[in-house]
């Protein structure tokens, strides 16, 4: 929540305010990204179910990769982190969810859809940069806002 919050300010924000929200983003999705690693480790330990269900398909855990990779590509302009963030997110579940139970089935599939949703807009805003077709920022931001 914080690192959105700060992404959220970064997008209406210039100049130096404006890179210190996007320094606080950064900052804390790489923080959600250690507590997620952190679990992560612990799933792997003897008699600790709790962090079982912390998953690569927690909702949670790819919503805040939905929106770093938001981040990435918005605030950042960083297409070479947010593509291969989302795409990576997204490929590491699509495997697993018929074993998620019926709740968690329904957020994380509404993620992945979001997930695939951008990377889709992403790609098509790419090979339009590359074929000399320039999109002004607020066609690339009208163009992906979605996000969770």
């Amino acid at each position: 929540m914080k690192g959105d919050y700060h992404r959220y300010l970064a997008e209406f924000l210039t100049g130096a305010p404006r890179q210190e929200a996007a320094d606080s983003t950064l900052s804390s999705f790489k923080a959600a990204q250690t507590i997620y690693l952190l679990t992560t480790v612990l799933e792997t330990l003897p008699r600790i179910s709790l962090w079982k269900s912390w998953g690569l398909r927690n909702p949670i855990r790819l919503g805040v990769t939905l929106n770093f990779s938001v981040f990435y590509f918005e605030i950042l302009n960083s297409y070479d982190k947010a593509c291969p963030l989302a795409r990576q997110a997204f490929d590491e579940v699509i495997g697993d969810l018929d074993t998620l139970g019926e709740e968690s089935y329904k957020d994380s599939t509404l993620v992945m859809q979001l997930l695939c949703d951008n990377l889709t807009l992403w790609n098509t805003d790419l090979r339009k940069n590359s074929a000399g077709n320039e999109l002004s920022a607020a066609d690339r931001l009208s163009n992906t806002r979605t996000s969770h």
